[in-house]
C-alpha cells in the first residue's frame, strides 16, 4: 500500500532520483518492461474516440509512452515529458524530439486546467502519496480530460520477494524490506474515486519474462532503476551471502524446463476523466423505467417482515 505525507514516507524520493540519473545513460538496454507497457497503453488510448492536443507523460523514464504515443495515429500535437530524474528527462527529449523537464510527480509544476492528457508509464508506484498524486493530476486536467495510467501491482517479482525473503531469514534470523510495497488492483479504483476522477477503470494484466540467472534479472532492475528505495531498508552492505542463496532458492523454485527463471510483472492500468457534465450520469435511486422482475422473465415477490 501507498502512504501519505502526513503519517509516512515510505520511499526515498531523492534516493530514487540519483539511481535514474544513474540508470538514463543506459536505459535503453533495459527499458523492455517500460517499452512493452507503453505500447500497451498506447493502444488502449487509440480506443478513445478523441484528440488530445496537450499531454503530458508523467514519469517519462527514457521516453518510451511518448515514442509509443508518437507512433499511433491520433498522436498528440504535443507530448510534455516529466521526470523526477533530470537526466532522464534529457533523454527522453533527445530520443522523442518533445520537450521535457525534471519534476516530482508528488508536486506536480502544472497550472490547473491546462492539459487535455496526463499519461503515467511504470512510475506512479515509487509516489509516498498516490491519492495526493492523483488529485494533481485530476486537477491538472481540463474538464473532460483524460488520465490514462499503468504501474506495478502487488504479486510484481513475488518470486524474488519470497527467495530474498528466506534467504534473509535463513542467513541473518530477521527480514528487512528489500522490494517495495505495491498497489493492490483492489485499492486501486477507489483511489481513483477518492481523487475525484469519474468514469474510473483499473483493471490488471500480468508480464511474465525468463532469466538466465537471478543475477541477470537484479541487473536489469538496476539498469531500469527499479532497485530498492525503501526508507526503512537495511542501510549496512548485506555481503554476496544473501543474494548467492536467494538465487539459488531461485533456481531450485522457478526453473522452467529449460533451465531459465520465470519472473511475473503486474502491471495494473488506471483510466478516469476529469468530470463534465456531458459525461454519462448515473440514475437517481428509484428512477429506473423498467421493473428488474421483468427484465429476468420472474415474478416479483415481496418481502417477508
Amino acid at each position: 500500500m501507498t502512504a501519505s505525507h502526513d503519517n509516512m514516507n515510505i520511499f526515498d524520493r531523492s534516493l530514487l532520483r540519483r539511481r535514474r540519473d544513474r540508470a538514463a545513460s543506459g536505459i535503453g538496454e533495459h527499458a523492455f518492461l517500460y517499452e512493452e507497457v507503453a505500447a500497451r497503453l498506447a493502444d488502449r488510448l487509440l480506443d478513445v474516440n478523441r484528440n488530445f492536443p496537450l499531454a503530458l507523460d508523467l514519469g517519462c523514464h527514457g521516453g518510451s509512452m511518448t515514442d509509443a504515443m508518437q507512433a499511433t495515429s491520433r498522436a498528440p500535437a504535443t507530448i510534455l515529458q516529466a521526470d523526477l530524474s533530470p537526466r532522464m528527462a534529457a533523454a527522453a527529449a533527445a530520443r522523442t524530439g518533445q520537450p521535457a523537464f525534471a519534476a516530482d510527480e508528488e508536486f506536480l509544476p502544472v497550472a490547473e486546467g491546462s492539459l487535455d492528457l496526463i499519461t503515467s508509464c511504470l512510475s506512479l508506484h515509487w509516489v509516498n502519496d498516490l491519492p495526493g498524486a492523483l488529485l494533481q493530476i485530476r486537477k491538472s486536467l481540463k474538464a473532460d480530460g483524460f488520465f490514462l495510467g499503468a504501474l506495478l501491482g502487488g504479486d510484481t517479482l513475488f518470486e524474488l520477494r519470497r527467495c530474498l525473503q528466506d534467504a534473509e531469514a535463513e542467513l541473518h534470523g530477521a527480514l528487512s524490506p528489500r522490494l517495495s510495497p505495491l498497489t493492490d488492483v483492489r485499492d486501486a479504483g477507489g483511489l481513483l474515486q477518492r481523487a475525484g476522477f469519474a468514469l474510473p477503470v483499473v483493471d490488471s494484466d500480468t508480464i511474465e519474462v525468463t532469466y538466465e540467472n537471478a543475477f541477470r534479472l537484479m541487473a536489469d532492475l538496476r539498469g531500469m532503476g527499479e532497485t530498492n528505495a525503501v526508507v526503512e531498508r537495511r542501510k549496512a552492505n548485506p555481503g554476496k551471502q544473501l543474494f548467492l542463496r536467494a538465487a539459488e532458492l531461485y533456481q531450485q523454485r522457478f526453473a522452467e524446463p529449460d533451465g531459465r527463471l520465470l519472473a511475473t510483472f503486474q502491471v495494473l492500468y488506471l483510466s478516469g476523466w476529469s468530470p463534465h457534465e456531458s459525461q454519462q450520469q448515473p440514475l437517481r435511486r428509484g428512477s429506473a423505467s423498467q421493473r428488474l422482475a421483468d427484465a429476468l422473465s420472474t415474478e416479483e415477490q415481496p418481502l417477508k417482515h
